[in-house]
């Protein structure tokens, strides 16, 4: 990288990580309200999730930090002379705030362009446990999947029809990252596309509260490879969506709760299988 001072909020090189907060400028909104195209942007914000963007297929192309947030990077970004070398652009803490619309805690975020999406098939080549989302349209409970994900063995996830997108910033900053590090794919023929799970000799286990199901343990014993399907808070997943899986499971719940947060839910069935 290469080490850029800037005192100028209005700095037209920092636009890429400007209005952040913004319901219709938001420079990581692919469309834009009204439906003209956005920058579609991916923003990483704090040390840890700038460190995973740099270890990620997601090269990025620029950084916004205060000096402090740089010296704790320095064994991830080395500074250089060269003038094609990334740009760290080092500002204060208030120039930050007036670029971004609010004054950041983590002090340094990085930016990255989309690359080409992966299909389903890249993304779970080789994989043994797979997520499955349908209709999780909240950016901070994908954000918690990807990061428990991460955390229990899982090796990618999929959106199914109805799902936020996981690279909002939010999403991945809850993720701590993981959503630029885990393998995920959209699944556009939905649920039909879910076949392909069974051809890749996965089971496929949709997640419901219904009491008439097997428990989670005895749905999955002996088992292999696996894919879990969950579903929004609420609604849970469509009959179509269960149709289409093999199997159906539930976690055992007591004093009358009806359903548990869904990043939760995932967290306690990637765990049944990480802890054998």
């Amino acid at each position: 990288m290469q080490i850029v001072d800037v005192i100028d909020p209005d700095d037209e090189r920092l636009d890429d990580f400007r209005d952040l907060n913004s319901v219709d400028r938001r420079p990581d909104l692919p469309v834009l309200p009204g439906g003209a195209l956005g920058k579609g942007l991916v923003i990483a914000e704090g040390v840890l999730v700038v460190e995973r963007m740099v270890a990620s297929r997601f090269a990025p192309h620029a950084f916004l930090g205060v000096n402090r947030r740089l010296d704790e990077l320095s064994t991830s970004l080395v500074p250089t002379a060269d003038p094609g070398a990334v740009p760290f652009f080092r500002a204060s803490a208030e120039v930050m705030a007036e670029v971004v619309g609010f004054h950041l805690n983590r002090g340094v975020l990085g930016v990255a362009r989309r690359p080409a999406e992966l299909t389903a098939e890249q993304a779970i080549d080789g994989a043994t446990i797979v997520a499955v989302l349908e209709g999780v349209n909240d950016h901070e409970n994908i954000g918690s999947i990807f990061r428990n994900a991460a955390g229990l063995g899982v090796d990618a996830v999929l959106f199914g029809s109805g799902c936020a997108d996981p690279l909002y910033r939010r999403c991945v900053r809850v993720s701590m990252g993981h959503a630029l590090l885990m393998p995920f794919a959209k699944l556009p023929q939905w649920p039909r596309e879910l076949d392909l799970l069974g051809e890749r000799g996965m089971t496929t286990v949709s997640l419901t509260p219904d009491p008439t199901v097997p428990l989670l343990p005895e749905a999955v014993d002996g088992v292999g490879k696996v894919a879990f399907l969950v579903g929004a808070e609420g609604p849970g997943l469509t009959a179509a969506a269960m149709r289409a899986s093999h199997v159906r499971a539930r976690i055992p719940m007591s004093r009358g709760t009806d359903s548990l947060n869904v990043a939760t839910a995932a967290a306690i069935a990637f765990y049944e299988l990480a802890r054998r």
